[in-house]
């Protein structure tokens, strides 16, 4: 069985089968059911993530695609942290917006995009496994969502503001612990474990179950497969090694802190008794002060 169950990653899939049109399947499954309607993908698009680099096994994986609709797409994988991540998938969508238009364009030409981040690490708070987000324009009194009217080549039609601006999903992988039922929850049981139930039929991951074998693979792209793979866990026992050092070094820290200033209220003490029994026996102010150190309204108070 495991010649038949073992399959490919989904981030090197990207990186190096997903761009083949005869692959397309794929990822039009995941995107079919992520936004709920068919997904036709007609091309794959260039962009930076697209180039294979050094690192690209601990950065991030992309691909940007244009679906029939002419609506674009970018799908991104992040095996690792990153504090800004949310301000640089803005980033990229800013710039694939106008990367699609061309100066002298009307603003009709600009195009819908959907960002889709697949995350193995933790981005934040949050008890669910998929979060999306979108623009709304709603009544502050009334709470109605606001049609508009906008012109689309040489008619005026009505648009909601969602048609129009980007929308964002996150699918925090590492948070998915259920059983998959539904083909969205297998496919992101997929992203999680590589495993795909031999009798599913959710879109695009039967195709997997056929192009994404890990057998298939000639022995020089097993061998760089694997390796990948080797470098990932390497880098993901780093991070959780200097997080845990970290954690370490911070209650060290705070154990020195704490005889610090227990040390430190030991000595105030300490003198606060002595200021005590010299003001007891009739010394001035002045007196106590340059024996003890203590301020006037500090001996003023005993």
């Amino acid at each position: 069985m495991e010649t038949v169950d073992r399959y490919i990653r989904f981030d090197w899939a990207v990186k190096r089968l997903l761009r083949q049109k005869a692959n397309f399947g794929v990822l039009e499954g995941l995107l079919t059911v992520l936004l709920n309607e068919q997904v036709k993908i007609v091309e794959i698009l260039e962009s930076e993530g697209n180039q294979l680099t050094a690192n690209d096994k601990f950065n991030r994986v992309d691909i940007k695609a244009k679906n029939s609709k002419g609506e674009i797409i970018i799908v991104e994988i992040q095996n690792t942290r990153e504090l800004d991540y949310l301000e640089r998938i803005l980033y990229g969508v800013a710039k694939a917006i106008t990367e699609h238009i061309s100066l002298g364009e009307r603003y009709y030409e600009v195009k819908k995009i959907y960002s889709v981040s697949i995350l193995y690490f933790d981005i934040g708070k949050g008890n669910d496994y998929l979060y999306h987000g979108q623009n709304t324009f709603l009544g502050v009194h009334t709470g109605d969502q606001l049609l508009v009217s906008t012109k689309e080549k040489d008619a005026l039609v009505s648009k909601l503001p969602s048609q129009i601006f980007p929308e964002y999903f996150l699918i925090r992988v590492n948070e998915f612990n259920k059983a998959a039922i539904t083909p969205l929850e297998e496919w992101i049981d997929y992203l999680k474990t590589g495993r795909i139930r031999p009798d599913t039929t959710a879109p695009g991951l039967a195709e997997a179950r056929q192009k994404l074998i890990y057998y298939n693979m000639k022995p020089e792209e097993r061998h760089a497969y694997d390796e990948h793979l080797s470098a990932i866990m390497i880098q993901n026992d780093v991070l959780d090694t200097a997080k845990l050092e970290g954690r370490l070094e911070g209650k060290l820290e705070g154990r020195l802190e704490g005889i610090k200033e227990g040390e430190a209220k030991g000595v105030k003490k300490e003198k606060i008794d002595i200021a005590h029994n010299l003001k007891k026996m009739g010394l001035s102010i002045e007196m106590i002060i340059q024996a003890t150190g203590l301020s006037t309204k500090e001996i003023e108070s005993l």
